[in-house]
């Protein structure tokens, strides 16, 4: 199996790997936010050991697939928020990403999806996807300018935790074909 590298550079970001050093600054700049939680997957951390899960499910997600979740850093070093590949198969991988509410409106989402979106092609994925609420149409605008097509509606899809716990969703879903 081909493994990603554990950093990736962009022209404005540097992707890296989370490490256990990383877990205050995660909870700190982005994870604990209420603000950025409505149109995200997880529910927002409440304590440091919320954090720590997640990287141990990042660890894990490294160790069984070719890559997994990356955080997402300006060239100057300060942490901006996180991305990754969810593998469903080793042909098929989605992306998502956070970022922090100061980094909100800069083109980082796009930057940092599209490096994904190229990483998955380099991994051997042949189809890419991700998906997000229906009406979070800023990330919908993020998919669209790397190259994803809008498939449709999925219907009660996700629940989105910080949102309406418990109720189903209806997601946007977007795809591309990767050639190898």
């Amino acid at each position: 199996m081909i493994k990603a590298p554990d950093a990736i550079e962009t022209n404005r970001l540097v992707l890296r790997r989370p490490e256990l050093d990383d877990a205050q600054a995660i909870f700190d700049v982005y994870a604990s936010d209420a603000r950025i939680g409505a149109y995200i997957a997880w529910p927002i951390h409440r304590t440091l050991d919320d954090t720590l899960e997640f990287l141990e499910f990042s660890e894990s997600e490294w160790a069984r697939w070719p890559a997994g979740p990356y955080l997402m850093f300006s060239r100057d070093g300060v942490l901006l928020g996180s991305t990754g590949l969810a593998f469903e198969s080793p042909a098929v991988a989605s992306t998502g990403y956070v970022l922090a509410v100061e980094a909100w409106g800069n083109g980082f989402a796009t930057e940092a999806a599209c490096a994904m979106k190229d990483l998955a092609k380099q991994l051997g994925v042949t189809r890419f996807h991700a998906y997000c609420h229906v009406d979070h149409h800023s990330s919908a605008n993020v998919l669209l300018k790397c190259g994803l097509l809008a498939e449709g509606v999925k219907r009660d899809h996700a629940i989105f935790p910080n949102l309406n716990p418990g109720v189903s969703q209806d997601v946007l879903q977007f795809s591309c074909e990767l050639s190898r």
